[in-house]
């Protein structure tokens, strides 16, 4: 019965979040709901002491990427940089590459080291205008986001700075770039298939007739101005955030240290407020990179912006509130189903499966799935079986690099369904609903999952690592 509830919470917030309800509203519900019937006199505790405490948590440290990353993606719009980038991809790979012109942006910011939420906000204005210039329905548009963002440059290709491939590092005592040719077989895998997914129901749209699309919502604004800037002059501001947040990520522990303490000027005694850097450091380096590629952007194109700067920015403004908070609501569900005994009973049954690496990866995928995180899954299931599957490698002769790397794909499996904080975020910002765009997301996810058995299968028959 534990486990019924806690499936029947997870399916009601997929439910409700394909068909258009806000998560933020039912996150709780469905959490509460679940704690109403496994522990009645816990619903107000669990409420406040768990669910809002994450969700605030989450929010203290992320809104800040989110409302940057969203001003940012803005200015790229209005400043015309999004469509001098779509006509020289179009000049460069011609228009009926507009797919593979899109996932190779996102991956190349991805693996920069941007936030996957920023990437969203940065690449789809101009994704908008590339698609609508190719004449490719806009609802292809977050399946081909999340290819470049969601899956191989965030988990698989070696060296990927993303959180997801940091994790493991702290328990099986690796580094990113663990399992180099493992990671790079699942990123070809990954893709191949998936830009050949995509591109055919491209050309199945493009043979009943489907165009763009007409009466749609959050379209970027249409740029008034007939002259473009240079290409390496749009592209600039992108490879800025890239870089600067390599470097601010190096060099911002260097100048703060390990913490950074300050006594606050109040009134009467006053508690020192310590700051972990070395917790913070990555989300300092991002904002930042961010900072940076807005300056970058108003000093290259100041008149075309500051016309609309002010409609705008509340529009930016409007949807990184929306996404973050949608986002949090979910970290708040995933906080509190993994608290009740029905997630134990869950955990505690992926421990049967014989195959060290099967074990792993399914697990792994299994808690991302049920808490729509791929980050907090792989956090609940490494944090609780590490031990278990370090002995299991060693037992088995498995490279503990092989198990990062299998740890770390698994992770960004089954983590986007229809509840997964990323995809209603992409969902939202690109103004598109579950039932227009979600069939390919999930294609992709299942291309994502399949390239982890890929993965298992290589190292099993070859001993590659």
């Amino acid at each position: 019965m534990a486990f019924l509830i806690v499936l029947a919470a997870l399916c009601f917030l997929m439910f409700a979040a394909y068909r258009g309800y806000s998560v933020i509203l039912f996150a709780p519900i469905a959490a509460l709901g679940a704690v109403l019937l496994t522990e009645p006199a816990l619903v107000a505790p669990m409420f406040t002491g768990l669910f809002m405490d994450k969700m605030v948590g989450f929010l203290k440290l992320y809104f800040p990427v989110f409302m940057l990353g969203a001003v940012f993606g803005k200015l790229i719009e209005l400043s015309g940089f999004s469509k001098a980038i779509v006509a020289a991809t179009i000049g460069l790979v011609g228009r009926g590459r507009a797919i593979l012109s899109i996932v190779l942006v996102c991956a190349l910011l991805t693996y920069g080291g941007v936030s996957l939420f920023v990437v969203v906000f940065a690449v789809y204005p101009f994704a908008a205008e590339l698609f609508r210039a190719s004449h490719i329905p806009k609802r292809l548009i977050p399946g081909t986001i999340a290819l470049g963002a969601f899956t191989f440059t965030m988990d698989s290709l070696p060296g990927t700075p993303q959180i997801q491939n940091i994790i493991p590092t702290a328990f099986f005592g690796t580094n990113a770039w663990a399992a180099p040719w493992l990671g790079t077989i699942g990123a070809v895998f990954i893709l191949i298939v998936g830009l050949a997914y995509l591109e055919s129901r491209r050309r199945k749209a493009a043979a009943a007739g489907e165009g763009y699309g007409d009466n749609l919502v959050n379209e970027p604004a249409p740029f008034e101005s007939g002259k473009l800037a240079h290409p390496l002059v749009a592209l600039l501001p992108l490879v800025l955030v890239g870089a600067c947040n390599k470097l601010f990520t190096d060099l911002i522990p260097r100048v703060y240290g390990e913490t950074q303490s300050f006594l606050p000027s109040v009134v009467g005694e006053a508690r020192p407020v310590v700051q972990e850097v070395s917790k913070i450091a990555a989300i300092w380096a991002v904002e930042g990179a961010l900072l940076v590629g807005i300056l970058c952007v108003l000093a290259f194109a100041w008149r075309p912006v500051i016309r609309q700067f002010a409609d705008g920015s509340k529009a930016a403004v409007g949807g990184a509130l929306l996404a973050s908070m949608n986002t949090a609501s979910e970290y708040g569900f995933g906080a509190v189903i993994a608290a009740l005994p029905g997630f134990k009973l869950v955990a505690d049954a992926l421990h049967t499966i014989p195959n060290p690496l099967l074990n792993e990866a399914v697990t792994v995928t299994a808690l991302a799935g049920i808490t729509g995180s791929a980050s907090g899954g792989m956090g609940i299931a490494l944090a609780a079986m590490a031990d278990t599957f370090i002995a299991n490698a060693h037992a088995a002769g498995i490279p503990l690099e092989v198990m990062h790397r299998v740890a770390a794909m698994a992770s960004g499996g089954m983590d986007t369904l229809p509840h997964n904080g990323a995809v209603i975020t992409l969902l939202a910002v690109t103004g598109l609903t579950h039932r227009q765009s979600y069939r390919d997301i999930f294609a992709i996810t299942v291309i994502k999952t399949l390239a982890v058995l890929v993965v298992i299968a290589a190292y099993c028959l070859t001993g590659v690592v």
